[in-house]
């Protein structure tokens, strides 16, 4: 169980993902995580650092799909201005959130990239079927809700199992 609590790369942002290299290896998709992930969980709009990303990740060649944990309204407001494609109270680490933005991209699990900053819902979620995770640092931390608070406290228990067993290095980016 732990074990897939464990990203394949961590970042502090997405900004840090080198999107060409992940491109060379074969990944065509990205599946991202709104809140806290691209953009604090109460800034509403992209932001221009981001909009600059989103255009980098469509040059290489990538599809993106944001998937959200979070209401129609929140996730739409933010997706559709900019036309990207997004699946709403997703109910992560469930399957088939991942499952349906693959088949909007028409990409497998080979092909396809996870990226998020929670490790119960993004990476667990991505690792159980055999997508590429990234883990980045929360955005904004103090703006988050109540469920990713008690999130955050199993992921520090988590941490700290896995630390023991040698599966978790503070050398790489936490």
């Amino acid at each position: 169980m732990f074990k897939r609590l464990v990203p394949k790369l961590r970042v502090n942002t997405v900004f840090d993902i080198s999107l060409e290299e992940l491109y060379r290896q074969g990944y065509r998709g990205i599946i991202t995580d709104l809140d806290n992930t691209l953009v604090g969980a109460k800034a509403p709009l992209a932001t221009p650092e981001l909009l600059l990303w989103f255009e980098k990740v469509k040059e290489i060649g990538f599809k993106l799909v944001i998937v959200s944990n979070n209401n129609m309204d929140r996730v739409s407001r933010f997706a559709t201005p900019l036309n990207i494609e997004y699946v709403h109270q997703a109910r992560k680490p469930s399957n088939s959130p991942f499952l349906r933005a693959m088949k909007l991209m028409g990409l497998g699990p080979e092909e396809t990239i996870v990226v998020g900053d929670q490790m119960l819902t993004d990476v667990y979620g991505g690792n159980r079927l055999g997508l590429f995770t990234v883990l980045v640092l929360p955005i904004s931390v103090k703006d988050e809700g109540f469920g990713t608070r008690i999130n955050r406290r199993v992921e520090q228990i988590a941490l700290t199992r896995l630390r023991k067993q040698g599966l978790w290095h503070e050398e790489d980016k936490s």
